[in-house]
C-alpha cells in the first residue's frame, strides 16, 4: 500500500489559486493591458505618439481620447509588469471594499481628474510671465501609474496604518509614503513623467479630502448597473463583486489614535471643513460617504445585503464618531452629534442581532468587542481590527485576511 504523503502544491497549482484570489475588475484590467502591450509588441507599434497624453494635442486639436488611451498603453514589458503587479494588491483590497461597479467608476473619475490637473499645471508652467518652461506640454505620457498613485493615497488613508515599509528597507510615516514614492522614482527611473504621478497624488488626496462627493453618486446608481441585463454575464461570475452602498452618515472611515485630536480628519476641524465639502443624501435625508463605502458583497453570500451594511458601516461610524467627540464635549451637544452615536449603535446593535438571532443586544456589541480583542491580541492594532471586522460583517476569518492583506501590501 502507498504511503500518505503530503505534498506541497505544485507551481500552476499556487498560480491558479493566487488568480483565483484577485477581483473581477482588478484582473480584467491586468489582462486587458497585458494583451494591448502583447498586440502593439507583435504589429511592431511602439511610438504612442497617436495616443498618449500629449497637453499640446488635447489643447490645440480637443483630443479629449487620449485622457483614456494613455492609461492603458505601456512602453515596456518592464513597464506593464511593474505596474500591474503594483495594481493586483491595490486593486485587491480597494474591490473587495467598493465593490467592482464602484472601483471601475472611481478609476475612470481619478483618471479624467489625472489628466485635467496635468493639463491645468502643464499650461500654467508653460505660459507663466517669469520662467515659461513648454517642456510639459510636449510631454508624452502612458501608463496606468498615475492612477496607482491615487490608489495608493485612498488605500493608505483607508486602512489607518501609521507607517508604511518602502522597498522592505526601512519604514516611512504613512502620510508621506506616496511622496517618497514619487522622489525615489524620479531618482531612479528620469525618463517617467514626474507630473503624471504628481498629478495622481493630489487626485488621491482631493478623493480623500471629500472634494470628488459631488461626482459620485448614491447605490442605486451601481445597483441598476449591476442588475442591467448586458452586465449580467459578468455579476453571475465567483469573482465579481457587489456594491453595498455606502456609510450612514458623512465622515471619513479612518483610524482614530490618541494624537489624532489635531488631525484635519477628525474632531470639530474635520466638521468645519465637511460644511463646504459638497455632500449626496438618500431619499432618507442620510448622508453618505461614497469614498469608502465599507466592504463589498460576493454574488453568492447568504447574508442580507441591507442587514450587513447596516451592521458593518453603523457600528464602525459609531464607534469612531464616539472617539472623536469625547474632546470636544461642547460641540456634541451643540450638534446633537451624541444623539445621532447612539443611534448608530442602537441600529448596528439592531443589525447583529438580526444576523446572529437570538442575541440581546448587549450581548451583540458585547461579542463584537471580544472579536476586536481577540485580533488585538493576535498582533493587530486595535482600530484596524475594528474597521477590518466590521467591513466583514463580524466574520472573523474574514476580518483576519483583510488584516493580513493590508499587511503584506505594506
Amino acid at each position: 500500500m502507498r504511503s500518505n504523503i503530503v505534498s506541497e502544491a505544485g507551481l500552476p497549482t499556487r498560480l491558479s489559486q493566487w488568480w483565483e484570489g484577485i477581483p473581477f475588475l482588478t484582473s480584467a484590467v491586468v489582462i486587458v493591458c497585458g494583451i494591448i502591450y502583447l498586440v502593439c509588441l507583435l504589429v511592431g507599434y511602439d511610438s504612442f505618439i497617436e495616443i498618449c497624453f500629449l497637453p499640446s494635442a488635447v489643447v490645440s486639436q480637443f483630443q479629449v481620447y487620449r485622457i483614456y488611451t494613455s492609461v492603458l498603453f505601456h512602453g515596456s514589458l518592464l513597464h506593464v509588469m511593474f505596474n500591474m503587479m503594483a495594481l493586483v494588491p491595490l486593486g485587491t483590497e480597494l474591490e473587495r471594499i467598493m465593490g467592482s461597479v464602484r472601483l471601475l467608476y472611481v478609476m475612470i473619475l481619478l483618471a479624467t481628474s489625472n489628466a485635467l490637473l496635468h493639463l491645468f499645471i502643464a499650461l500654467l508652467v508653460a505660459h507663466n510671465p517669469f520662467h515659461p518652461y513648454p517642456y510639459f506640454m510636449n510631454e508624452c505620457g502612458i501608463g496606468f501609474s498615475g492612477i496607482l498613485f491615487s490608489m495608493i493615497v485612498i488605500e493608505t488613508t483607508l486602512s489607518g496604518v501609521q507607517s508604511r515599509s518602502l522597498f522592505g528597507l526601512f519604514n516611512v510615516p504613512a502620510k508621506w509614503y506616496a511622496w517618497i514614492l514619487l522622489v525615489v522614482f524620479q531618482l531612479l527611473m528620469t525618463n517617467i513623467s514626474l507630473l503624471g504621478h504628481l498629478c495622481g497624488i493630489l487626485s488621491g488626496f482631493a478623493y480623500t479630502y471629500g472634494l470628488f462627493n459631488y461626482l459620485l453618486p448614491g447605490p442605486s446608481f451601481y445597483s441598476s448597473i449591476e442588475s442591467s441585463s448586458w452586465l449580467s454575464s459578468c455579476v453571475r461570475r465567483p469573482k465579481f463583486i457587489l456594491c453595498t452602498g455606502g456609510n450612514p452618515s458623512g465622515y471619513i472611515p479612518t483610524h482614530s489614535s490618541p494624537n489624532t485630536t489635531s488631525s484635519l480628519l477628525s474632531g470639530s476641524m474635520w466638521r468645519n471643513i465637511s460644511s463646504w465639502i459638497p455632500q449626496r443624501q438618500t431619499s432618507t435625508q442620510v448622508e453618505q460617504d461614497q469614498r469608502f463605502p465599507g466592504t463589498g458583497r460576493t454574488l453568492g453570500s447568504s447574508r442580507n445585503q441591507a442587514v450587513s451594511t447596516m451592521n458593518s458601516d453603523s457600528s464602525l461610524q459609531a464607534r469612531l464618531l464616539d472617539n472623536s467627540s469625547l474632546d470636544h464635549p461642547s460641540d456634541v451637544a451643540e450638534s446633537g452629534l451624541g444623539q445621532r452615536i447612539s443611534d448608530g449603535r442602537r441600529s448596528a446593535v439592531d443589525s447583529v442581532t438580526a444576523v446572529g438571532g437570538g442575541h440581546t443586544p448587549t450581548q451583540g456589541l458585547v461579542t463584537f468587542d471580544e472579536e476586536v480583542q481577540k485580533l488585538a491580541a493576535m498582533g493587530f492594532e486595535k482600530t484596524q481590527a475594528e474597521v477590518a471586522l466590521a467591513a466583514a460583517d463580524g466574520d472573523m476569518n474574514v476580518a483576519v485576511e483583510i488584516l493580513m492583506s493590508q499587511q503584506a501590501c505594506i
